[in-house]
């Protein structure tokens, strides 16, 4: 049972009354407050409110909040939820503001860089739109497949952006609708509708061992800058190459206590928010790179390994002035500009030497430049041996930097490329695959007129025993035999065929 009415409280200190509408459930009181006030004399011996205009207000909002309940029920519920109920009202809710406290909250827990993308997305929006008080009503799947549609040129933010102003959107809807007691701030969810682009490949980055080598071992080019940036470039790409490609805002985050014994121990900053262990890494200094190393260390007031802290205000700035010194560098080496490198390039170039030039696996180079390479909850449990890391990092200095063979990679691939961008099929080409359960051949063909690697992995299922249960990996192994290039697949039963 729940009863409402109109009630004045303990009077103000200029002698009004505030008015508020009482609700008692479950023998429980609530009060809400309205904006009317009231003076004694419209207050009798009971405290009944004898105000016309006050009382054909209350009258209606007490219309309102019992139709209201009404509608839903309410048997399980204390005062509170029936209170906070009836507070939220159907007003409409601005996106930009929630979008702000969204952001905000991702700083405060250290996600720094993460919340950088979340705002450079909202203000493209709000330019788009040209407003920054953009409300959620306005957000149809009208407006941003048009919005998404003006970024088609972009390579990355095509992606990034929408998946961004989407995940706002979703937790908008986690926090301010509630379907339990028929709340809804949020009318609709436009994103069911919208297909967001996928983001263009990355533009090759990893040169060779001899393109390294003509990079680091030639003359600075002339400056009349104090501090020369060719020379910032050129170092802080020597010292990512040969601590197992390291990040440029890792190397600035990087503090005293972080060094020790001639290790560097860190916390990725691109993943240590969203790993188990907190993307923690180790490196050993090699002899090579010490006298670099100790170039840029920080005096003893300073609680940073380096002194970057003291020229650029924050990692992004100092990540565009050493690939500013970087691009100086390839200008003055006669390439074209679209050829320049750029500090990524070295990161890229690591675990490109690693894996073809030393002979590294793609487990090996995960681990030295600290991917969690699928063992993301492993790691958190595990005491790692960074060792392996380092021989791995030491073999590829001494591949550089200490002998004059010649990259077997010819022209460097990127990492990153899919392995389906590599080998390619076409029905003229003959095509050797087995098909493996356990380690046994359960499948084999060999055959031309397959024009991707899903038919033939088709063609392999129908050979598949009937028995292997549902949720087992079965491994497709294909070879081109005109290429002689080959891949292996790993398809679970129930998901990948």
């Amino acid at each position: 049972m729940i009863t409402l009415k109109a009630v004045v409280r303990k009077p103000r200190t200029d002698g009004f009354f505030s008015v508020y509408i009482r609700i008692v459930h479950n023998r429980k009181p609530g009060y809400i407050k309205t904006n009317k006030i009231i003076d004694a004399a419209h207050i009798d011996s009971n405290g009944e409110l004898t105000d016309p205009v006050v009382n054909e207000y209350c009258s209606m909002i007490i219309r309102q909040y019992t139709d209201r309940l009404n509608r839903t029920d309410i048997s399980l519920w204390d005062v509170k939820d029936v209170l906070e109920y009836l507070q939220k009202t159907d007003e409409e809710v601005c996106f930009s503001e929630y979008a702000k406290s969204f952001i905000h909250k991702m700083e405060m827990e250290g996600r720094h860089r993460t919340a950088k993308n979340y705002k450079l997305a909202v203000a493209h929006l709000e330019r788009y739109l040209g407003t920054n008080r953009l409300m959620f009503s306005l957000l149809t799947s009208t407006v941003l497949k048009k919005w998404i549609e003006s970024l088609s040129q972009t390579s990355r933010a095509k992606e990034m952006y929408p998946t961004n102003i989407r995940q706002i959107f979703k937790a908008a809807i986690a926090d301010l609708n509630d379907e339990e007691r028929g709340v809804n701030r949020i009318k609709f969810n436009p994103w069911l509708k919208i297909s967001i682009p996928k983001s263009d490949n990355a533009v090759q980055k990893a040169i060779s061992a001899e393109a390294c080598r003509e990079f680091f071992n030639r003359p600075l080019p002339r400056t009349k800058m104090l501090s020369s940036l060719p020379e910032l470039g050129r170092d802080i790409a020597l010292l990512s190459l040969c601590i197992g490609g390291i990040n440029s805002v890792d190397l600035y985050e990087l503090k005293k206590k972080d060094y020790k014994n001639g290790v560097i121990g860190y916390q990725r900053a691109k993943t240590r928010n969203s790993r188990r262990d907190n993307a923690y890494m180790e490196m050993r200094i090699e002899p090579f790179i010490q006298s670099t190393f100790e170039k840029y260390l920080s005096d003893d007031t300073d609680e940073y390994l380096f002194n970057f802290h003291q020229r650029y205000g924050s990692s992004d700035s100092f990540n565009a002035n050493v690939n500013i010194g970087i691009r100086k560098i390839c200008q003055d080496m006669g390439m074209e500009k679209e050829d320049y490198y750029c500090f990524y390039t070295f990161r890229h170039t690591w675990a490109t030497v690693a894996q073809n030039d030393c002979d590294a696996n793609l487990y090996e180079v995960a681990f030295g430049m600290n991917h969690s390479h699928g063992f993301n909850i492993t790691r958190g449990y595990v005491k790692i041996d960074f060792t392996p890391a380092w021989n791995l990092n030491a073999k590829v200095i001494e591949f550089i930097f200490f002998s004059d063979e010649k990259s077997k990679q010819g022209k460097a691939r990127d990492l990153e490329e899919s392995e389906d961008k590599l080998f390619r099929i076409s029905k003229k080409m003959m095509i050797y695959a087995r098909a493996y359960f356990k380690g046994k051949v359960v499948g084999e063909l060999t055959d031309i007129g397959f024009g991707n690697v899903d038919e033939v992995i088709a063609e392999l299922v129908k050979q598949l025993p009937k028995d292997i249960p549902t949720g087992c990996n079965v491994q497709f192994r294909l070879l081109n035999c005109d290429s002689q290039k080959e891949v292996v697949y790993e398809r679970s039963k129930g998901k990948g065929f």
